[in-house]
């Protein structure tokens, strides 16, 4: 159903509502026969996921054949900075303590599905192309942008966090006895960064976007992703067009520097507020349609199925509240005397209203201090002081409150893919 999404109000920002009414809308439009055998709509998405229903781009456009000899990482993870989980790294929160409002790159977070690509600028190209644009229905007609095309488009800059999905996953395990497979974060999935490039509403424009677009597929130049032996291609997710139009940005430098390989170079999407698998790094081709589209990694994966979820899933929509000291885990500090304790809060629903902080594993909690103000796509700053009065073990609890009221609970459910832990996460120290 062409143009379904057209004209719609700002509800559309939010990935459940958008997930619901592109359901409907492409159950409408699916073969007549296939529904009329019985296929229901956890069926049929999981169809989509199997097969993988959206245009794959080969392994060219500007690709360095290093990227087949290199490490799953690029830039060097020292263990301070880092705790390593192959080709994904989680930065030590402790990592943070002094530096300023922006995660500095040598610490930022680095999450993949394969491994980190080298990719030629100059002889990379963006296509554009499909039934929600004027004259470029397929990948063969697509319009295309060279990298310096995208350097002389008006330049945005943007400082916002992008996190990844499976943050906080460990937590299922440690707190709620659930675990969850995939990389076990605690916290450090997650970094803040001043982000430089063009809009991608300028080139979908400027590409010939139709009032009648609804959807875009962006995909990354990642090698194929293989999960349980199923081969689901690059990484690729949709995005309503109305999100495209909001405030998702084409990237090519970070906090002030070129994007490095890891980060996704020579251009990534940043997608303020919604969860870290849509901001797509390595991108290669941008896919925009007339009717909704789908790929592996909104069906099958990044999807919450569990216990206390419809069977079809529920889609992960933006990221929850959390919050993070910046300490070592399982750190230790001095009894006897008074330490200023910092951390950060941050929620995909738009600034940080309050801090709390519990040192006594959760019976009693203070008002943290703010530090600065609090950006809407970014984190706040705070501090408390503690003087832990007698050597031994304790835990420390923080949890914020965002602008929306949504607060950190003490427990979240359980989703077999550890996504979105929301809950206070227990933070052990020692008193000596």
């Amino acid at each position: 159903m062409p143009g379904t999404f057209t004209g719609m109000d700002d509800d559309l920002l939010d990935e459940a509502t958008y997930d619901r009414v592109r359901t409907r809308d492409w159950l409408a439009g699916t073969d007549t026969q296939a529904r009329g055998v019985g296929l229901s709509r956890r069926h049929l998405l999981r169809l989509a996921g199997a097969l993988g229903l959206a245009a794959a781009l080969p392994a060219v456009n500007g690709v360095s054949a290093a990227a087949d000899t290199t490490g799953p990482i690029v830039k060097p993870l020292p263990p301070d900075l880092f705790n390593v989980f192959g080709s994904n790294a989680e930065m030590r929160w402790e990592a943070m303590r002094g530096q300023g409002y922006l995660v500095p790159i040598d610490r930022f977070f680095v999450r993949d599905h394969t491994r980190t690509v080298l990719v030629d600028a100059a002889s990379w190209r963006l296509k554009v192309f499909g039934t929600g644009l004027r004259g470029a229905p397929t990948i063969d007609n697509a319009v295309e942008f060279s990298y310096q095309d995208l350097l002389d488009l008006p330049a945005e800059s943007i400082t916002a966090f992008v996190e990844c999905a499976g943050n906080g996953r460990s937590f299922f395990g440690t707190q709620e006895n659930q675990p969850a497979p995939g990389t076990p974060w605690r916290l450090g999935g997650v970094g803040v960064a001043r982000w430089r490039g063009v809009r991608l509403g300028t080139v979908l424009r400027h590409a010939g976007l139709t009032d009648d677009a609804v959807d875009i597929l962006p995909q990354g130049l990642d090698p194929d992703f293989v999960n349980a032996g199923v081969n689901l291609g690059p990484v690729r997710r949709p995005l309503p067009v109305r999100k495209a139009l909001h405030d998702t940005l084409l990237a090519y430098q970070m906090n002030g520097q070129t994007l490095p390989p890891d980060h996704g170079f020579p251009v990534r999407l940043v997608v303020p507020g919604w969860v870290g698998i849509s901001s797509i790094k390595w991108v290669g081709q941008i896919e925009v349609a007339d009717t909704p589209l789908v790929s592996p990694f909104n069906t099958v994966l990044y999807r919450l199925f569990g216990p206390t979820y419809p069977a079809d899933g529920t889609p992960i929509t933006r990221q929850v509240v959390k919050s993070a000291f910046e300490l070592p885990w399982n750190g230790t500090l001095a009894s006897g005397q008074e330490h200023l304790l910092h951390g950060r809060s941050w929620s995909g629903n738009g600034p940080i209203r309050q801090v709390e902080v519990s040192t006594d594993g959760g019976r009693t909690w203070r008002c943290a201090r703010p530090l600065g103000t609090t950006i809407e796509r970014g984190w706040q700053r705070w501090t408390i002081s503690w003087r832990p009065e007698t050597p031994g073990a304790y835990t420390l609890r923080a949890r914020a409150t965002d602008v929306t009221n949504g607060t950190q609970p003490d427990a979240v459910p359980f989703n077999t893919g550890g996504y979105l832990f929301g809950a206070v996460a227990d933070h052990p120290v020692t008193a000596t």
